[in-house]
């Protein structure tokens, strides 16, 4: 597993705007400062709360280059690539200036409703394209597919730099299995800042917050 810590508070940061519509790179600067020195132990950028969506990939680069020079090494920087075209997130990962990035966020494909087999192919796809490690993102809620916990157990132990899931699930019976049979090393993140407390309580290592 990464030596990257991923025990605490990350926090998924949004991206503020001017009334133009382009990225106000002054307010992000000033929220970096903010963020860090009210002690979060790292930062996501291009997660959904970030709108990553709708931007361009010259906006996902000069946001990844911004977080990196306002973080400065103070903690880890984790960037988001995740989604439901498998290929582009291979070609984006090999495209993209990753300089200063610690780990990759990867929501699971949304839409499509793929299989479980589906997911594993999906992964272990991003999992050989890239050195960083990678931290799953299952958010049934948005995405309308789940990754079981069968699956990231499997992703886990077959992939080294598969080093963490961000766990949305309201299923308390999956919540239970992975923290019960994940591998050593493998961090357990919270996606669900209303129910982080009992997750901890069952071996949790912390949040990826938007409170």
């Amino acid at each position: 597993m990464s030596s990257i810590n991923l025990r605490g508070v990350g926090v998924a940061l949004v991206t503020p705007f001017n009334e133009q519509g382009e990225i106000d790179f002054n307010q992000y600067e000033q929220l970096c400062k903010h963020v860090i020195a009210n002690h979060v132990d790292y930062v996501v950028v291009l997660g959904t709360t970030g709108e990553v969506a709708t931007m361009s990939d010259e906006e996902r680069q000069d946001m990844i280059r911004a977080t990196v020079n306002n973080v400065a090494g103070k903690v880890p920087v984790i960037a988001g690539f995740g989604g439901n075209y498998t290929q582009k997130i291979v070609a984006d990962l090999n495209k993209f200036d990753l300089s200063g990035v610690d780990a990759i966020l990867s929501v699971s494909p949304y839409y499509n409703k793929p299989t479980q087999d589906g997911l594993y192919e999906h992964y272990k796809t991003i999992a050989l394209s890239t050195e960083l490690p990678v931290i799953l993102y299952n958010v049934p809620g948005r995405t309308s597919s789940n990754i079981k916990a069968s699956t990231t157990l499997k992703l886990a132990e077959n992939f080294k730099n598969i080093i963490a899931i961000k766990e949305a699930t309201s299923d308390w019976s999956q919540i239970i299995e992975l923290a019960h049979h994940k591998p050593d090393g493998f961090y357990l993140i919270s996606g669900n800042d209303d129910i982080i407390i009992p997750q901890i309580s069952l071996g949790y290592d912390g949040v990826i917050s938007v409170i």
